[in-house]
């Protein structure tokens, strides 16, 4: 199943270091000049040439300044020089000094500016007076951010007199300054609910999950561009690439860019799995499209054939793994073989041996994963079996090699001075996730959720997106936080705006690679919107003003005004951070390329490879835990834990094993060995400040749900254009892709007398979305492909008259997830495509 690359441009996907118009009609930026005319191959600007913009020169376009920021739309966190006139934003431009970003920029950097001129922002705090929760009735009026403090404080407050503090929960988004969450964490500890959630169960826990499990940290092992500590490249070094379920040419872009950069000094070779074809599967050596939801038998084989064959690396077993010859044991048990998975994922044999011999005959080789991984039923044992695969051929802790798994949150938490004040004792969480507030709300179990606050939308993001809306419909008390009306805001009874990236300083991280970049402020804040950091300071006094029970100083002293500017919060995280002693405000605002976490000394250049066995790692570990000493892989055993007693111990109680066992959806075609969840609730050996459902691995599955749904759905990004829904509220994201194409292979269309340009149908067993039929051969035939991000409330649109399309995210069902993690199983979904 081998693809032919008959040339992709990289232009494709990145842009030059000028971002304007060209093309693409984004009226408040200066149109592209410099890289048009440098690729054509012109030195003459003067008017001859195709996009010239005759601003050179120009009094009134020259600007007065210009502000390095950062762009927030994906994790390449790209610099953003803004050039502004009379603090108007003339133009954006990349960053010419660091070498990953080579002065490029993707179509989304033009969007930031969007953001803070546009007519749909929210400028002041928001009341609920009348309308059903969720209805286009809904009538709010404005009131004073002291109001809206009040009221929120009142009602937790409230909650928590009257014994329901556990009924509050909070649930923080990729969105926020970095540190927020460390301050809703503190103001949840001092109320007592133990139900503050943040974004990964809907985007990539389970890799970080798996990589702590294994290695001892949750984090990308691997960095972008050259280690400080030894002046190598490091993922640009690799000679080989696994791309499992990750569309980095779309996602990444920029990133994606430099990996290829130095593919071409290398040679590496390139493979992408993903049932689709997309440009990053364009760019590959070898595209292999299995199944659905099958990624993990895919990789058992693969496992199964290097132990098998003895690909591994003996040296770097002896010395840094334990478990190994329990590994090849289980292997041999089950006989997950290359003809095994082929006849579960759809991919021969003989193509699953040749990616297994080609990933362990490279060195160093790199495992990239993204959402394709985590969005799955087995997300944290899939992600496990792909660390197995990197540590049994010693491609960890090298450059060029590693476990490169997306993740959501800051390396390690932001940390801030211990709390002078009494905590009260709390009880058990709600299972991790999310999406189990609708299911907490509707039915009461284990407790009923009674007030929630939000800075995502999760009427677009979450699962079974009917079964949330009738969620919020009922919950008592809801504050939406956000930059637009988006879906959420219509059953707020608060609604708190925001500040765009442009309007505040702080840091910006490539999660990827731990990569941190300094962002000052471009421009004055629209309206009365604020940051995050200073809306959760502002309702701790609040509530200070307002308890009865708590000393107002504790409040006050818990969050002191002088955290309300950000520079003076960030000196405090890099105080009390563990590893975060160099990230000092001054240094990154001096570098053109970011700082990796860990850096424990304003001497040390970061970690760009986990676990390198080398004095900067020793060093950088021993800053996270003096007990971390001497230590290169930061598990108990100081090794690489394939499977250990106390990991078989903690993971039984779930249901799962140190060993994974396969499973797959039950709406994967086939009746593959699948779940069974019990009623009863148990503590998350990996979250254990909230319980989960044990779960029965290896049930049979039967295949009912395909007699009416025959087909395979998937959700995934719609294109480069688009990050989360932030970027269909810009006209550019609207214009360039407004409108929902559903992918279908041509022979299925034509079963269901489905032309291209069709409008179309797309139903589950939970419900329906629309789109456009966009046939597209290179899809597997029992597969669709449904873009998410779209939703009802985005009026952008109208301008070009888009539709408004209900959220992908209604087919999923959200029963279905990892019950360790947390993750939601996006990647798969029975369904059918009709004609609309």
């Amino acid at each position: 199943m081998k693809h032919d690359q008959n040339g992709i441009s990289r232009r494709g996907f990145v842009r030059g270091s000028v971002i304007g118009s060209a093309g693409i009609g984004a009226p408040v930026l200066l149109p592209l000049v410099a890289a048009n005319a440098a690729e054509s191959g012109s030195s003459d600007v003067t008017g001859s040439v195709p996009g010239a913009s005759f601003t050179d020169h120009s009094a009134a376009l020259t600007p007065d300044r210009t502000v390095a920021t950062a762009c927030q739309f994906c994790n390449s966190n790209c610099r953003l020089n803004v050039d502004l006139k009379a603090d108007r934003i003339l133009a954006v431009r990349g960053e010419e000094g660091d070498p990953v970003q080579n002065g490029q920029l993707c179509v989304k950097a033009e969007m930031m500016p969007q953001l803070v001129y546009n007519e749909e922002r929210l400028t002041t705090p928001l009341r609920r007076v009348s309308g059903k929760k969720g209805s286009a009735n809904s009538k709010f009026e404005a009131i004073s951010w002291d109001e809206a403090y009040r009221t929120i404080a009142r009602k937790l407050l409230h909650l928590r007199d009257t014994g329901q503090v556990h009924t509050i929960a909070n649930r923080t988004t990729g969105r926020m300054p970095r540190g927020t969450g460390s301050l809703v964490a503190r103001l949840f500890a001092m109320l007592g609910s133990p139900n503050n959630t943040d974004v990964g169960p809907v985007c990539n826990d389970a890799g970080a999950n798996a990589l702590a499990a294994t290695f001892g940290l949750g984090n990308f092992t691997n960095g972008y561009g050259t280690d400080g500590a030894t002046g190598k490249d490091d993922l640009g070094s690799a000679r080989h690439y696994l791309f499992l379920g990750t569309n980095q040419a779309e996602t990444h872009p920029v990133t994606f860019d430099y990996l290829l950069r130095g593919r071409k000094k290398t040679k590496a070779t390139l493979t992408v799995v993903d049932p689709r074809l997309t440009p990053t599967g364009a760019a590959a050596d070898r595209w292999v499209a299995p199944k659905p939801h099958t990624d993990f038998a895919l990789l058992l084989a693969m496992l199964h054939h290097i132990v098998e064959q003895r690909l591994y690396d003996q040296g770097f077993i002896d010395e840094w793994v334990t478990g190994f010859e329990e590994l090849r044991t289980h292997l041999a048990k089950h006989q997950y073989t290359p003809a095994w998975a082929a006849k579960v994922t759809g991919v021969p044999a003989a193509t699953i041996t040749a990616m297994a011999e080609e990933y362990a005959g490279a060195k160093p080789a790199a495992i990239f994963c993204n959402a394709g991984i985590s969005h799955q039923l087995g997300a944290f044992d899939t992600y496990r079996v792909a660390a197995f695969l990197a540590a049994v051929t010693g491609n960890i802790g090298q450059p060029g090699g590693g476990c490169n798994f997306m993740h959501n949150t800051w390396p390690g938490g932001l940390d801030l001075p211990p709390l002078d004040a009494e905590i009260p004792e709390r009880r058990e969480a709600l299972p991790v996730g999310p999406d189990y507030f609708a299911q907490s709300i509707l039915t009461g179990q284990p407790y009923q959720l009674r007030a929630v606050i939000t800075q995502g939308n999760p009427l677009v993001s979450s699962a079974n997106t009917n079964k949330v809306r009738k969620a919020f419909e009922q919950l008592d008390f809801y504050v939406y936080t956000g930059l637009f009306m988006e879906e959420p805001a219509a059953y707020a009874d608060i609604i708190l705006p925001v500040c765009s990236g442009l309007e505040m300083e702080g840091v910006y991280m490539r999660r990827d690679d731990r990569a941190i970049r300094w962002q000052d402020q471009v421009v004055d804040r629209v309206g009365q919107s604020r940051p995050d950091w200073e809306i959760w300071i502002g309702l701790a006094h609040a509530l200070a003003e307002l308890d009865t029970r708590r000393p107002a100083q504790e409040w006050r002293e818990a969050f002191p005004e002088r955290w309300m500017d950000y520079k003076n919060l960030w000196a405090d995280f890099v105080t009390y951070t563990p590893g975060a002693g160099g990230m000092t405000r001054e240094r990154m605002r001096e570098r053109a390329e970011p700082l990796r976490w860990p850096c424990p000394t304003p001497e040390h250049p970061g970690v760009s490879t986990l676990y390198l066995d080398h004095p900067s790692w020793y060093e950088a570990a021993e800053s996270l835990d003096k007990a971390h000493r001497g230590k290169r892989f930061l598990t108990p055993s100081g090794k690489v834990e394939i499977t250990t007693a106390a990991l078989e111990k903690s993971l039984s109680v779930t249901g799962h094993t140190a060993l994974p066992i396969f499973y797959t959806h039950p709406e994967v075609t086939g009746a593959h060995p699948t779940v069974a969840y019990s009623k009863k609730l148990v503590t998350n050996p990996i979250n254990p400040q909230a319980v989960t459902h044990p779960v029965r691995l290896g049930v049979a599955g039967n295949g009912d749900v395909h007699r009416r749904f025959p087909l395979m759905g998937m959700t995934g990004r719609p294109s480069v254009v688009h990050f989360a829904e932030i970027t269909h509220w810009t006209p550019t994201g609207k214009q360039l892709n407004g409108i929902r194409f559903i992918q279908i292979h041509p022979t299925t269309a034509q079963s269901a007398g489905i032309a291209d340009g069709d409008d179309v149908r797309v139903e589950s067993p939970r419900g329906a979305v629309t789109g456009t039929a966009l046939l597209w051969e290179d899809i597997r035939p029992d597969t669709v492909f449904v873009p998410n991000t779209f939703g009802p409330a985005q009026k952008i649109g109208d301008l070009f008259d888009d539709p408004r399309y209900q959220a992908a995210n209604t087919l999923p069902d959200d029963q279905y997830y990892d019950n360790l993690s947390g993750q939601q199983a996006y990647k798969c979904f029975a369904c059918r495509v009709v004609k609309a």
